[in-house]
C-alpha cells in the first residue's frame, strides 16, 4: 500500500495536494467538495488589507456624513448593524471550515503595512486557522529603496508575526530577490515555519482601444512548474523549515518531481479552476500508480531524493546545462540560421 502522507508545517496532511487561495475556497460548500475529492488541507482566500482600508474608509463616509442636507433625511440611511466586513467574512468562513473539515484550513494575508499584517494574522488564528501564510507581494518602484530596505522591512514583518501568533507562519514568496537562498535563510531565523516557491504576478495590460490599464489573469502553464522544482532543489539541504511548491502543477507528473526536488506540498489553483474538484482525485490516482512503478513506498521515500544534494547531477540545477541547452536548440522547419 502507497502511504502518501507528509507533513508540512508541523501539520501531518494525507497526501501532498493543498489546493490554494482561489475562488474555489471562499465558500464552505466548494471547500467540503475539494476535501471530498482528496485535498490534504485548505489556503483560504487572502485577505488583503487595502480592501480591509477601503471598507473601514467607506464606512466611515457612511456613518459620518449620512446626516449632511435635509433634516427630513436624517435618518434615511441606517446604521449597518448586520455589515459584514471582508476580515467578518473570513473569520465566518474559517469557523464554518473549523467545523466542518477534518483537514487543516490555512488562512492567508497580503498585507502593505507592519501593522496590517500583524493583526489581520492575529484576527486569522483567533478565528481558529491551524496555520498563517503570509504573501510577500510588493512592487519596489521607489529607486531610493534599496534591496537590503525591502528586505529588512520583509524580515522584521516576519520576526513580529513569530511574536504575536503561536500557529506556524508559512512566507509565500516572489522569486526576484537578488540572493534568494539567503533571504531564506534569513526568514527561517525570524522565525517563519516554511516557504512557499513562489507567488505568481499579475501583470496590468494596455488595452490599445482605450489607451487605459485593463487588469489581466492568465492561469499558470505546466512550464512554470519547472522555476519552482529548481529552486526547491536548490533550497532543500540549505534549510530547515517546510518547503512548498505553487504555480504550473497540474497533474501527477509535476506533482511527482517537485517532491522529487523536496517539496513537502505541492498548491493547487489553476488546474482547479479549468478541470474542478475532481482532478484531485484524478492526480492522487496517477501519482500512486506512477509510485507503484517507480518502486516508491511512500513519499517520505522520495522526497528530496532528486535534490541538489542527492541528484548525480547537481550542476545542471546551476548553470551547468546552459551551454548544453542552448547548443541542442534547433529552430523550427523553414526557419534559415
Amino acid at each position: 500500500m502507497i502511504d502518501l502522507t507528509t507533513t508540512y508545517l508541523g501539520l501531518p496532511l494525507k497526501n501532498p495536494l493543498v489546493p490554494s487561495s482561489c475562488p474555489l475556497t471562499n465558500n464552505i460548500d466548494s471547500v467540503r467538495r475539494l476535501e471530498d475529492s482528496g485535498a490534504a488541507a485548505i489556503v483560504l482566500p487572502s485577505l488583503f488589507e487595502e480592501e480591509l482600508i477601503h471598507e473601514q474608509q467607506h464606512m466611515t463616509r457612511f456613518l459620518d456624513h449620512q446626516d449632511i442636507g435635509h433634516h427630513e433625511a436624517d435618518s434615511f440611511l441606517p446604521v449597518p448593524d448586520q455589515y459584514l466586513s471582508h476580515l467578518d467574512k473570513t473569520v465566518s468562513l474559517i469557523n464554518q471550515c473549523k467545523h466542518a473539515l477534518e483537514i487543516p484550513v490555512v488562512g492567508s494575508i497580503n498585507g502593505i503595512t507592519p501593522s496590517g499584517w500583524v493583526d489581520c494574522a492575529v484576527d486569522l488564528q483567533t478565528a481558529g486557522c491551524d496555520a498563517i501564510e503570509l504573501n510577500l507581494y510588493s512592487i519596489e518602484a521607489d529607486s531610493k529603496r534599496t534591496a537590503a530596505d525591502v528586505e529588512s522591512d520583509f524580515l522584521s514583518i516576519v520576526a513580529r508575526l513569530y511574536d504575536e501568533v503561536t500557529v506556524p507562519v508559512t512566507i509565500k514568496l516572489s522569486s526576484q530577490f537578488s540572493s534568494l537562498s539567503n533571504f531564506a535563510l534569513n526568514l527561517q531565523q525570524q522565525g517563519a515555519s516554511g516557504i512557499v516557491c513562489f507567488n505568481r504576478f499579475y501583470q496590468p495590460d494596455i488595452d490599445l482601444n482605450t489607451l487605459e490599464l485593463s487588469p489581466t489573469i492568465e492561469l499558470s502553464s505546466p512550464i512554470e512548474s519547472l522555476m519552482r522544482i529548481r529552486w526547491i532543489a536548490l533550497l532543500k539541504s540549505q534549510l530547515k523549515l517546510s518547503l512548498a511548491a505553487t504555480g504550473g502543477f497540474h497533474g501527477y507528473n509535476d506533482i511527482a518531481k517537485a517532491l522529487l526536488a523536496g517539496a513537502d506540498a505541492v498548491y493547487l489553483c489553476s488546474v482547479l479552476m479549468q478541470q474542478g474538484h475532481e482532478v484531485i482525485g484524478r492526480i492522487i490516482k496517477d501519482l500512486r500508480f506512477w509510485m507503484e512503478e517507480k518502486e516508491y513506498q511512500s513519499v517520505d521515500q522520495l522526497k528530496g531524493s532528486l535534490s541538489y544534494d542527492n541528484a548525480a547531477s547537481p550542476a545542471l540545477y546551476a548553470r551547468g546545462n546552459y551551454l548544453e541547452v542552448m547548443d541542442s536548440f534547433t529552430p523550427s522547419k523553414g526557419v534559415k540560421v
